[in-house]
């Protein structure tokens, strides 16, 4: 003897279905706004971190007179250079927080001119989501003497 069960419990294909395309216009409409705040972000972090390598190149000149040239770089900021102009009063641990110069938001280190081309002392930029040189919009350098 068989029995038959006719108040089977489940999704039809077709509920399925429904489901799946409200989720992907949810999805389509969303995505959007938010992948927008993750660049906006990634530029304010890049912003905040520039004005901390400030601070530290900053304290590096009050300490010895003369920020770091090119050729040293920010690492003069965590070890004592040994090439160009050796600080006579570089400060023991260096200048950074946690004992290294942090990479941009896309995984890149930051650029570092000195003397600067942009009639600064020194000019510090993160190249940006493209990795290039100039471009515009999300794609822009994030520019130490752009920023307000």
């Amino acid at each position: 003897m068989k029995v038959k069960r006719s108040n089977q419990k489940g999704f039809t294909l077709i509920e399925l279905m429904v489901v799946i395309v409200i989720l992907g216009l949810l999805a389509g409409i969303l995505m959007p706004k938010f992948l927008g705040r993750t660049e906006q972000a990634r530029r304010t972090k890049a912003t905040v971190q520039i004005r901390n390598i400030e601070s530290a190149l900053r304290l590096f000149k009050l300490d010895n007179g003369f920020y770091p040239s090119t050729e040293q770089g920010l690492e003069a900021l965590i070890s004592e250079p040994t090439v160009g102009e050796i600080p006579k009063h570089w400060k023991e641990g260096g200048y950074m927080e946690k004992g290294k110069v942090p990479l941009d938001p896309w995984k890149n280190p930051f650029q570092y001119i000195s003397p600067g081309i942009n009639n600064f002392d020194y000019d510090l930029s993160s190249l940006g989501a493209d990795e290039e040189v100039g471009g515009e919009g999300r794609y822009a350098d994030i520019n130490s003497w752009e920023i307000e």
